[in-house]
Order: structure tokens, then C-alpha cells, then sequence
């Protein structure tokens, strides 16, 4: 055990599931409860989603790299997608980081209602984007020919 009471991972630190549930407690309010509820439906949506804790504090989700983030700010819970550009959003959930060529987030405001299926169908989608392109960049080195002597 830690000082904070997490249990340790073996190298010294709490595994990062534990890391998040305790930002949720720690946050004891609206944005720990958004938070929670943005968790759940991640890992509904992919069940093999791997929970990580980066950049100082970052509940962050993945599969075949990142399919979102849960940062939490005074006034809004932020869900950002690694690859939100490039998914398509046809409830409009995406309503923050909307000029990137690359990510995209959803702010999540006191009192808003989720769009729980069609957040799930999005983390689907950011997972399928992130297994075919990884299985692209297998295929590519696969297919490289080897560098002549």
C-alpha cells in the first residue's frame, strides 16, 4: 500500500485504474460523477480497453493507442479524442477542439445530459480506427523489403 492507500503496482506506483478512481473520489462532486459515468461507458463500448494515468494526472483510455482522455477542469469534465477528426460524429456529441486537424472533445458541462449510445458508438469507432490502423502499419513493415547489403 501507498501512502495514499492504493495499492502498489510492484514498481512503486498504484496500478491506474486505482489512480482513477481515486481522482473521481477526490473530485467528490459533479465532474467525479460525469467522470465515473464517461468510465463506464468506455469500458462498456470496449471491454478491452486499457485504462492508463498520464501527464500528471490524465485518466486515459486505449486500445491499439489512444482512443480518449478524461480531463477534468473547474467547469467542465473535457472527453478528448485522439483521433476525433477523423470519426464520424453524426449526433454532434463533439462540441470542443472542433479546428485541429486531428483531435476532437466533448465538454461536458454541469447538468448536461451523455448521449450514452452515441458516445459508446464513438469509443467504438476510435477503436476500429485505431485496430485498422495499426494492422496497416503491421502489414506496411511486413511488406518492406529488406535493405540489400
Amino acid at each position: 500500500m501507498t501512502k495514499s492507500g492504493l495499492k502498489d503496482n510492484g514498481v512503486g506506483e498504484a496500478h491506474p485504474s486505482q489512480l482513477i478512481d481515486a481522482k473521481i473520489k477526490e473530485l467528490s462532486d459533479w465532474r467525479g460523477e460525469t467522470l465515473a459515468r464517461v468510465r463506464v461507458l468506455v469500458r462498456q463500448a470496449d471491454p478491452d480497453v486499457i485504462e492508463e494515468w498520464k501527464w500528471r494526472g490524465v485518466p486515459v483510455w486505449s486500445h491499439a493507442g489512444i482512443i480518449c482522455t478524461g480531463e477534468t477542469y473547474k467547469t467542465v469534465v473535457k472527453m478528448t479524442f485522439a483521433k476525433g477528426a477523423a470519426l464520424e460524429d453524426p449526433k454532434g456529441l463533439f462540441n470542443s477542439s472542433l479546428e485541429g486537424n486531428t483531435r476532437r472533445a466533448i465538454d461536458f458541462h454541469e447538468g448536461d445530459k451523455i448521449d450514452e449510445e452515441a458516445l459508446k458508438a464513438l469509443v467504438r469507432a476510435a477503436v476500429a480506427l485505431n485496430t485498422s490502423a495499426q494492422a496497416t502499419a503491421n502489414l506496411t513493415r511486413a511488406h518492406r523489403k529488406p535493405k540489400s547489403a
